[in-house]
């Protein structure tokens, strides 16, 4: 088997956005006329053991946006992943000899079904799906990405968590030797996130385990990470290799090393700004220099399907 690392990657063979976005118009085309098939059971999630693979069984989500996704290059190169190194630059660099198999998921507190699963049988019950999001980081920057994943509600669902359950708090391999960046003090390791049972249950929350239609690189967090494109990008925690359902709100890395500017909720609020920052706008990655930015939505442009989770809470205070 053939297995090609993208700095053995020549520009040519790279998507470019009018070759993908053509691409997510035929699988759409397709999804109208076979509709019915698309509406039966999947076989399960299979994805292959080598990053940029391709995947199969893929079918479009209906909650994917419209907007036309970044470059394969724009999402590969251009990433937040401090196990690998705090340059935006570095997870590429860094991250090309990871090996992300085998890998085992442990799943363990107030549910009925709990234990420690090979990756592939952690994903296998599910179908792939097509996500197609805007992502939005704290950093004022932002990108639409074709994510594949499988839903995090119903991964949630087949473990059966109990009603002491009130969150689910997730974390990502703690390896200093296979992920440099961990030998630094940037942060308390292992990386660690967690989000409510709602809103890990909320339609638009996935596991992502590939792009562009192939197995994530390792520097996107191969094989298996956090998606929430509601919230700013630190929320997506990478390399998953625990989830445990918890009772009382975990902490959480960046609240952790900075609460006074990093919350647990992290919603994407464009009038509560960063304490060094603004929040109001946003630069979408791969745009000209002399691009205006754009205006940020509230909820990252999700809140007709998020806004409900937060009711009753002051969005200034509960960041």
């Amino acid at each position: 088997m053939l297995i090609k690392k993208p700095a053995d990657i020549r520009p040519s063979e790279i998507t470019s956005e009018s070759n993908y976005f053509s691409r997510r118009n035929f699988m759409r085309a397709g999804s109208i006329v076979g509709a019915a098939a698309i509406a039966a059971p999947a076989l399960g999630a299979i994805v292959p053991a080598g990053s940029g693979e391709k995947l199969e069984g893929i079918r479009p989500s209906r909650l994917s946006t419209d907007e036309l996704p970044n470059t394969y290059e724009d999402v590969t190169t251009y990433n937040n992943y401090y196990e690998f190194g705090t340059g935006k630059a570095d997870p590429f660099r860094n991250a090309q000899d990871f090996e992300p198999r085998p890998w085992t998921i442990t799943v363990d507190g107030h549910a009925e079904k709990t234990g420690s699963f090979l990756f592939e049988d952690f994903i296998k019950p599910f179908d792939l799906e097509e996500r197609i999001y805007r992502m939005r980081c704290v950093e004022a920057w932002s990108m639409v990405i074709p994510w594949v994943g499988i839903s995090l509600a119903e991964v949630i669902k087949s473990f059966k968590p109990t009603s002491r359950a009130k969150y689910v708090a997730f974390e990502t391999l703690h390896d200093p030797v296979r992920m440099p960046g961990q030998s630094r003090r940037v942060l308390d390791w292992p990386y660690r996130e967690g989000l409510t049972i709602a809103e890990a249950t909320n339609p638009l929350a996935i596991l992502a385990v590939g792009v562009f239609g192939e197995a994530l690189p390792n520097q996107n967090g191969a094989p298996i990470r956090l998606v929430v494109p509601w919230k700013y990008g630190f929320k997506g925690i990478k390399g998953i290799v625990r989830m445990r359902f918890v009772e009382r709100q975990p902490k959480t890395s960046w609240e952790m090393a900075a609460p006074r500017e990093y919350g647990f909720y992290a919603n994407v609020n464009p009038n509560v700004d960063h304490p060094r920052w603004s929040q109001a706008r946003e630069r979408r990655i791969g745009a000209s220099v002399f691009a205006s930015k754009q205006p940020t939505q509230m909820f990252n442009g999700y809140a007709e399907h998020v806004a409900h989770l937060y009711d009753g809470l002051k969005l200034r205070r509960h960041y």
